[in-house]
C-alpha cells in the first residue's frame, strides 16, 4: 500500500506500545487504587468532555479531510486554510461552552441521586473541551499533510505516558483524589501544546489570510460540507459515550466505572485500525478528486482483510485469556465479563467495515453519511434504554454490539449499490474458521498453575495456530509481504 502501509504499520507500533502503558495503569492499577465511582468519574468526565468538543468542532474536521486537498500548497501557505481552521475553532469553542452552561441544570439534575461525585466535578469537563478541540483539529490537518502518525504518537502513546506518571504520583501518596483529576486533565492538555509546537517547527502554522481564495460556491460547499460534518460527527460521538452516560444515570456510579474497565478490553481490538483509517481517509479523498476508483477499491479490499485477521486475532486471544483477565481485576468487575465479550464483538465488526466510513464521508454522497449516523444515535439510545434495566452494565454493551452490527451492513449495503464496491470474498470465511479453530484450540487446553504462564501458554497457542492458517492460506498479500520483510531482517540479524 505504500504510505498507507509505511504509517499504518508506525502508528501500530506507537499505538501498541501506548496500549500497553494504558493496560498497566487503567487495567491494573486504577481498579486496584481508585474505587469504582472514581473510575466512573473519570469516565464520565472524558465522555461529556467528547460530546461538547464534537459540537464545538462545527465538523470542520469534515471540510479538512475533503476540501483541503484543493487548498493544498506550501509555497502558498496552503492559501490559508489555517485562518479558516481557527476561526471556525473559535466560534465552535464559544458556541460548546453557551451549550455547556445552558444544560448543565439538566445534567446535575439526572447525576444527584446516581453520580453525586461527578455533580462535584463537573467544571472540570470545560479545560477538557478546550484542549481536546484543539488537538482533534490540529490532528486532522496533520493527517491530510499525510502525518497521520504524528498524532497517533502524541494521544496513544505519550498520553497514556503522561497519565501513567501521574498514576505512579497518586500511587505514593504524595498528592490526593483531586490533585490526581487535575493532573489528568493536565495530561490531555499536554498532547495539544506538543502538537501545535511540532506544526509550528514544521513551518505549517500558516496564520496567512488568502482573499479571494474561497468564492462563494468553494464556501457553499465547505458549510454543506460542515454542517453534515458536524451532524455526523456528533452523532457518532453520541453512539459512543451515551451508553456510559445513561448507565451512570439510569443505574449508579459504581457500574459506570465497572463497565469503563472492562469496556476498555473489548476495545483493543479495534485499536490497530486507527493508523490506517487515518491515512487512508486522506487518500481515499485523493481519489475520489481524480477519479481513481480502482484505487478506492483496492484500499476497501485490503483494509477490510488485514483488519479482521488483526481482529479476530486479538478477539481470540483476549476470550482464551478471560478467566485470566478477570483473576488481574478485583472481584467486584467480574460482572464485566460478557461487556469484554459484547464490546469486543462490535469492536470486530467495525474492523470488517474497514475504510467504508471514509469512502463514503469524502465522496459526493457524503451527507448519507450523516443519516447514518442519526439512525445509529437512535439505535444505540434506544437499545440501551431497552437492555440497561434487563441487564444493566452488560445491556449496554450488548446494545452497542446490536447497533453496529444493523449500521454497519446498512452501510455496506448502501457502498455497494452507490459505487459497486464490496470487499468481501472467500478468504473471510476461511479467518473466522482459522479464528475459532485457534480459540478452541486454547479453550480445551487445561487451567495452569501459575497465571503469567497460563497467559503465556494460551496466547501461544493462538498465536500459532491463527498464524500459521492466515499465512499459508495467504489470506492477505500485506500480511505475507510483512511477515516476509520481518523474517528477511531477523535472519540477516543472526548471521
Amino acid at each position: 500500500m505504500g504510505i498507507i502501509e509505511r504509517q499504518t504499520i508506525r502508528g501500530t507500533i506507537y499505538t501498541y506500545l501506548g496500549v500497553g502503558m494504558g493496560f498497566i495503569t487503567t487495567g491494573l492499577i486504577f481498579p486496584h487504587i481508585f474505587s469504582p465511582e472514581q473510575n466512573g468519574l473519570l469516565k464520565l468526565l472524558i465522555s461529556y468532555s467528547i460530546l461538547f468538543t464534537q459540537f464545538a468542532s462545527l465538523g470542520f474536521n469534515s471540510v479538512t479531510t475533503r476540501f483541503f486537498t484543493f487548498f493544498r500548497d506550501k509555497e502558498k501557505k496552503h492559501n490559508g486554510f489555517m485562518v479558516i481552521l481557527t476561526s471556525v475553532g473559535a466560534i465552535g469553542l464559544l458556541a460548546s461552552l453557551a451549550l455547556f452552561f445552558a444544560i448543565k441544570p439538566i445534567i446535575i439534575e439526572k447525576s444527584i441521586k446516581t453520580s453525586p461525585l461527578f455533580v462535584e466535578y463537573i467544571y472540570y469537563v470545560l479545560p477538557l473541551i478546550l484542549f481536546s478541540l484543539i488537538f482533534i483539529l490540529l490532528d486532522n490537518y496533520y493527517t491530510v499533510l499525510f502525518n497521520a502518525v504524528k498524532g497517533l504518537m502524541l494521544k496513544e502513546f505519550f498520553l497514556r505516558i503522561f497519565i501513567f506518571v501521574s498514576t505512579i504520583i497518586y500511587l505514593f501518596d504524595w498528592i490526593d483524589f483531586q490533585s490526581f483529576v487535575i493532573s489528568y486533565i493536565i495530561c490531555f492538555a499536554l498532547p495539544s501544546i506538543m502538537i501545535t509546537v511540532s506544526l509550528a517547527r514544521e513551518g505549517q502554522l500558516y496564520l496567512h489570510h488568502v482573499k479571494g481564495f474561497v468564492d462563494k460556491k468553494l464556501a457553499r460547499s465547505m458549510a454543506s460540507v460542515s454542517l453534515f460534518g458536524l451532524l455526523g460527527s456528533f452523532t457518532g460521538v453520541v453512539t459512543l459515550q451515551v451508553d456510559s452516560i445513561m448507565l451512570s444515570s439510569m443505574v449508579s456510579l459504581e457500574e459506570t466505572g465497572i463497565y469503563a474497565i472492562t469496556f476498555l478490553f473489548g476495545t483493543i481490538i479495534k485499536i490497530p485500525s486507527r493508523a490506517l483509517a487515518k491515512i487512508s481517509s486522506a487518500i481515499i479523498a485523493d481519489s475520489w478528486k481524480t477519479n481513481n476508483i480502482k484505487n478506492i477499491k483496492t484500499i476497501y479490499k485490503k483494509s477490510s482483510i488485514v483488519q479482521l485477521v488483526v481482529g479476530i486475532f486479538i478477539f481470540a486471544g483476549i476470550w482464551g485469556n478471560i478467566d485470566n483477565i478477570l483473576e488481574i481485576l478485583p472481584p467486584e468487575y467480574a460482572s464485566g465479563r460478557y461487556v469484554i465479550f459484547f464490546v469486543g464483538i462490535a469492536s470486530l465488526i467495525e474492523m470488517v467495515a474497514g475504510s467504508n466510513v471514509y469512502i463514503i464521508s469524502t465522496s459526493t454522497e457524503y451527507r448519507y453519511l450523516t443519516y447514518f449516523m442519526a439512525l445509529f444515535m437512535g439505535l444505540v439510545v434506544l437499545t440501551n434504554y431497552l437492555f440497561i434495566p434487563q441487564w444493566q452494565l452488560v445491556g449496554a454493551a450488548f446494545a452497542s454490539a446490536v447497533s453496529t452490527l444493523i449500521i454497519i451492513t446498512l452501510r455496506f449495503i448502501f457502498i455497494y449499490k452507490k459505487f459497486g464496491m464490496h470487499p468481501f470474498n472467500n478468504k473471510f470465511i476461511l479467518v473466522i474458521f482459522a479464528g475459532m479453530l485457534a480459540y478452541g484450540a486454547s479453550y480445551l487446553m487445561p487451567k495452569l498453575g501459575y497465571l503469567v504462564i497460563d497467559i503465556a501458554a494460551r496466547s501461544s497457542i493462538i498465536i500459532a495456530i491463527f498464524g500459521t492458517l492466515v499465512i499459508k492460506l495467504k489470506i492477505s498479500e500485506d500480511i505475507n509481504n510483512l511477515v516476509m520483510k520481518v523474517w528477511t531482517i531477523f535472519t540477516e540479524k543472526l548471521k
